[in-house]
């Protein structure tokens, strides 16, 4: 559980720099330049998620049971995942949706998280998504008072929310059909 909750650390502890002191990242920025900032920053989170990956697999082989979810929520989890990758994609693709919703990828987070807290009730999935729920919310209260950083995506286009409707309703069928499977180890049908 140690290498678990030291890699949300490392990982939500990097992109939370904005969200403790807004001013650090330009501070960095305008005395070393972007390409270290971004180097350091990229390492630290890839360091980060990598050891919540390998924290997660070790608490999954002797989980810790907090509650048990009826097999109905997992129904429910399936249906609020619906937006998730359609957000994703509006995230990086600027047209009405990003501009409806201010903040795609944080919203995504949030239902990602809230969802998968809905099915899975061990002490690992708790932290995991509890802590990714908790950085998303205090993410988007913090950006109500500061300028976030610009997100850099694909230029303006009439087709970009058609864009990212359905392909990332396609992702969704991949993910729950194949990727959730191959990548986390977890059919989450069938």
């Amino acid at each position: 559980m140690a290498v678990l909750i030291l890699g949300l650390i490392l990982f939500l502890g990097t992109h939370s720099i904005s969200i403790i002191k807004p001013d650090l990242r330009g501070n960095i920025v305008a005395r070393f330049g972007v390409v270290p900032w971004q180097a350091v920053y990229a390492i630290l989170s890839l360091i980060g998620f990598m050891l919540i990956l390998s924290g997660f697999g070790m608490a999954g082989q002797s989980p810790i049971l907090v509650y048990d979810p009826a097999a109905w929520m997992r129904h429910i989890t399936l249906l609020l995942m619906l937006p998730v990758f359609p957000l994703l994609f509006a995230a990086y693709l600027p047209g009405r949706i990003q501009t409806a919703v201010k903040h795609p990828m944080l919203l995504a987070v949030k239902i990602w998280a809230f969802a998968h807290l809905l099915a899975n009730g061990t002490l690992a999935d708790i932290l995991l998504f509890g802590a990714f729920l908790a950085w998303a919310v205090a993410d988007r209260i913090s950006l109500k008072h500061r300028v976030g950083p610009p997100v850099q995506g694909a230029p303006p286009s009439p087709l970009n929310d058609a864009i990212a409707i359905v392909g990332g309703l396609l992702f969704y069928l991949l993910f729950m059909f194949w990727l959730h499977k191959a990548l986390i180890g977890v059919a989450p049908i069938g």
